[in-house]
């Protein structure tokens, strides 16, 4: 019995850790229960000895792809055969559902390598033959042939072709209809041979060195100038794009040292945007602004444009909008102005007044004097209008430290203030309380500084100020350019859309 399968195509699965093994087979051994194959396939890759031997522990599935003896029709060449059968298409044979014919179908086979489906006229259809025409040669040429050509598309798509076939479909021979015919688009996609594909890598540098692009912008240019491209006003690049904040015409070179004064200046700084602002001698501030008074900036005047000033740069510093809102009415600042009995105290007392209507919470710090300058009292009557507090004790400051402190108790002249009990004790309270100082136009000299500052305003023009004065703002107060230009100072005014900016020392 053993002897009557040898010949026989077969396909055996060893399981995961062996594969699957297709071949013919050459000797059954039923003492030893072995079977050996020639000419084996492993997985779809021919192998490179020519006999394997397998024992039948090993097996775990055998099926059977063709049977020897069926007739002379059935030997289709030992060759062509075996590459019908490695893929699967083998012809088993079996009774029809009649009993008088025989239907030729391929069995699926996980691991050997098929042939994809063609888009074809004819439809792919299991076809029945008689018992007399089983496997006859015409037939076979037919698969032989069409297994041929698509051989080398097997070797790549094994994987698809298996799976997108279906068990019962028989490739037909390609028909060969050219004229009104769309031609087949999978061999426009896979008709090419494996072995046409170039082993070189393409050589990129090479091929870009081919190109002459001189040459080619040369004949552009040429072919412009003869058909008069440009000279119709066709732009030959690009036109510019400017930003939003670029100017688009064309302007002149910035001047950045735009402000002069007659005397060389001790210290110079600069804005933000890089214009220079040279200082001033207090000689020459006083001077400016007697000139203004007498063209009309009056004291009352120059007094509410300082405290409008130095109040909007108080708020600033105290949180601006973060901090004085509607909703942070538990978060109100606090702020100790300590002013002297002299016009420098009139301007804080100016800033404590608008800063009080902003909703901060102002404690004024005046001492009490028999008679009182003019411009204080006007600015005290209108503080007091206010829900701002006024003492003249030192005792009646806060103990817990304010949000800012604005230093307005040192002047340029009247130095004999400086020994005063109530000044020294002002000045104490200041260096113990923790709190940020803004000074309002302080003096020149460091040694009449009691009090360091964090920041410092200047008015108009900015004076030699010392590192204790802080960061040095500037405030614009309202003098006019002529009024420059008539005490010998070339002016433009650096401040642009604001008030009060900030300089830095150059």
């Amino acid at each position: 019995m053993a002897t009557d399968w040898l010949g026989s195509i077969v396909s055996i699965n060893c399981g995961e850790s062996l594969g699957v093994y297709q071949g013919r087979v050459s000797a059954v051994d039923q003492v030893s229960q072995t079977i050996s194959l020639t000419r084996p396939f492993h997985n779809g890759v021919k192998c490179l000895v020519p006999e394997v031997t397998f024992r039948a522990g090993d097996i775990t599935e055998l099926k059977i792809l063709e049977i020897p003896g069926l007739g002379d029709s059935r030997q289709c060449g030992d060759s062509q055969q075996m590459d019908m059968a490695v893929s699967g298409v083998g012809c088993q044979v079996g009774p029809s559902q009649n009993g008088t014919g025989k239907v030729l179908k391929k069995p699926v086979s996980s691991s050997a390598p098929q042939n994809i489906p063609r888009r074809t006229d004819m439809k792919s259809q299991d076809i029945v033959v008689s018992p007399q025409q089983q496997c006859s040669k015409s037939y076979m040429d037919r698969h032989v042939e069409t297994l041929s050509q698509s051989k080398g598309f097997r070797r790549r798509h094994n994987s698809w072709s298996s799976s997108s076939r279906h068990p019962n479909q028989v490739t037909p021979k390609k028909s060969g209809l050219k004229n009104g015919q769309m031609k087949s688009k999978d061999d426009e996609c896979f008709g090419d041979d494996i072995d046409e594909i170039p082993d070189t890598d393409f050589d990129f540098e090479g091929n870009l060195a081919l190109f002459d692009k001189a040459a080619v912008f040369e004949e552009i240019e040429t072919y412009e100038r003869r058909s008069g491209t440009r000279s119709r006003g066709t732009p030959n690049e690009k036109p510019a794009r400017y930003r939003h904040d670029e100017n688009i015409l064309e302007s002149e070179p910035i001047v950045y040292r735009r402000i002069v004064v007659p005397q060389n200046p001790n210290k110079e700084f600069c804005t933000d945007s890089g214009l220079v602002v040279p200082s001033v001698s207090y000689e020459l501030h006083k001077k400016l602004l007697a000139v203004a008074e007498k063209h009309g900036l009056t004291l009352e005047r120059r007094l509410e444009m300082t405290g409008v000033c130095a109040s909007q740069m108080a708020l600033s510093l105290l949180g601006g909008p973060n901090r004085l809102n509607p909703k942070n009415v538990h978060q109100r600042p606090t702020v100790a102005l300590l002013c002297g009995p002299h016009v420098k105290g009139a301007q804080g007392i100016s800033c404590g007044r608008h800063l009080s209507n902003h909703d901060v919470h102002v404690i004024l710090f005046l001492p009490n004097f028999v008679k009182m300058l003019e411009s204080i009292t006007n600015e005290l009557n209108l503080f007091s209008k206010t829900q701002g507090q006024q003492v003249s004790s030192v005792k009646d400051l806060p103990d817990t430290p304010v949000d800012l402190v604005i230093n307005c108790l040192d002047c340029h002249e009247n130095a004999f203030l400086r020994d005063q009990p109530w000044y020294k004790a002002v000045v104490d309270w200041a260096n113990q309380n923790r709190a940020p100082v803004l000074s309002i136009d302080p003096p020149i000299s460091e040694m009449e500084l009691g009090i360091d500052a964090k920041w410092s305003l200047a008015l108009g023009l900015p004076l030699p100020l010392g590192e204790r004065a802080g960061r040095v703002y500037l405030c614009d107060i309202g003098i006019p350019q002529k009024v420059f230009q008539e005490v010998g100072i070339n002016y433009h005014s650096p401040f642009g859309c604001k008030f009060v900016i900030p300089l830095h020392s150059t």
